[in-house]
């Protein structure tokens, strides 16, 4: 069994060699690990710490950005690398403690796919803690994952969880979502957490508004990424019902009525208009059907492969 440990870094020199000590004190004790960095950009100095520290390891490894692109693309870069069994991410700012390694471990091995953390007695002030509150809570009611904080940093994976999702975006605030339409078992942790001892929160208030669009995507995309015509076909008939119907009426108070067309003009050209988004919507859902039908094969959809062992 490998374990690996997957760790975005952003200006955290500081952090990184308490870090390190922490890692291979919880690490040691398994007999094939390995430890993946992703260097986000930093302009602080971390960079070269962590080539240093790859350079003269076997167990730590980096990779490097050309510039900050942000968590999730960290995580998915790190997920690609990553060749363990069990996957384990962590931030780099010491407030997730790796002393829980092992509890994330156990329960990987009791048969859950992913393990969250939830940093119940959180150490961080209020302005960080009460949104999360209310984004944990909408995240839950839309998605129907019973967990209580899809954001912690502190999470443990099968192998099998990470090859199957792709992260961009800020989409990494929502693995376990993702993790839940693809049926994963998945269950949290009561999780230490600890005071940020070095730099300052790269939290910022507009994640939250973020967040929002990132939920909406995720939902959209996992009722109608396979057939989008469903969606966009129902709307473009709508449109075109109620304008072939307004049409109609038009004809009706020209040739019953004996109205002129230029009587009820804006009927007329509300109901052509209505008839053209029609087609417009009816065409995007059946383009959209093309597009899905060519990335059929690109999509991992096993999750499992059993025989008969010889």
């Amino acid at each position: 069994m490998k374990i690996s440990v997957v760790i975005p870094v952003f200006n955290e020199l500081e952090s990184l060699p308490e870090l390190k000590i922490e890692l291979i004190k919880n690490l040691k004790s398994y007999k094939n690990w390995e430890v993946i960095f992703i260097d986000d950009g930093s302009s602080d100095g971390s960079t070269e710490w962590l080539i240093d520290l790859a350079t003269n390891s076997e167990n730590f490894k980096l990779i490097q950005f050309y510039r900050n692109y942000g968590k999730s693309a960290a995580l998915n870069e790190g997920f690609k690398s990553a060749s363990g069994d069990y996957v384990i991410t962590l931030d780099a700012d010491l407030q997730d403690d790796p002393n829980e390694f092992n509890n994330l471990i156990e329960c990987l091995k009791k048969g859950w796919d992913l393990v969250s953390g939830w940093k119940k007695n959180r150490l961080d002030p209020l302005n960080k803690r009460l949104p999360s509150k209310v984004f944990n809570f909408v995240t839950r009611l839309l998605t129907g994952v019973k967990i209580h904080d899809f954001n912690c940093g502190l999470k443990a994976y099968r192998k099998s969880v990470i090859k199957s999702i792709d992260i961009y975006g800020g989409r990494h605030r929502y693995i376990p979502a993702l993790a839940g339409q693809r049926k994963f078992k998945i269950t949290e942790i009561i999780v230490n957490h600890r005071a940020r001892k070095f730099g300052i929160t790269k939290y910022g208030g507009s994640r939250l508004f973020h967040g929002f669009f990132d939920i909406i995507t995720i939902l959209f995309l996992n009722r109608f990424n396979q057939q989008p015509l469903h969606l966009f076909g129902s709307f473009g008939i709508g449109f075109f019902v109620i304008g072939f119907f307004s049409e109609l009426l038009v004809l009706y108070y020209k040739y019953n009525l004996g109205d002129p067309f230029s009587k009820h003009i804006a009927l007329l050209i509300f109901g052509v208009m209505l008839i053209v988004v029609g087609i417009q919507f009816f065409s995007m859902g059946l383009l959209g059907e093309l597009i899905t039908r060519s990335n059929q094969d690109n999509e991992n959809r096993v999750k499992h492969f059993y025989e008969k062992s010889s």
